[in-house]
């Protein structure tokens, strides 16, 4: 399975420099439309026996950036965490690795179930 990352309400600046470092680390990325967010994750990444729906997603864009990890291993993860936090750019809060769960979620569930994760966590 292909290393990838999926990105989602990605500002041009953010997404440039997650390209950057994708091509150097060979990682794909893909720029998730808002009109595939009806879309399982697991077929937005491309995985095996996940087919595309033939859904357009209506509603509204999703109010933070977030980003999906897919196939990748816990050191290309980190490998990739460093490479972004060297290039000095605002954390992403909302990220996740995709899981026998989440794997069959469309973007939305995943994103109110990472939202509510977030808020959870301790402020510093």
């Amino acid at each position: 399975m292909a290393q990838t990352i999926l990105e989602f309400r990605m500002e041009q600046n953010k997404h440039e420099a997650i390209a950057e470092i994708c091509e150097r680390l060979g990682i794909q990325t893909i720029e998730v439309p808002r009109r595939d967010y009806a879309q399982k994750i697991g077929a937005l990444a491309g995985i095996a026996g996940f087919q595309r729906e033939k859904k357009i997603y209506g509603g509204p864009e999703l109010p933070a950036e977030m980003l999906v990890f897919s196939g990748m291993n816990s050191d290309q993860l980190d490998a990739f965490l460093a490479e972004y936090r060297a290039c000095g750019l605002p954390v992403i809060g909302l990220k996740a690795v995709i899981t026998a769960d989440n794997v069959f979620w469309d973007v939305e569930m995943l994103f109110q179930e990472l939202l509510s994760e977030h808020m959870k966590m301790p402020r510093k």
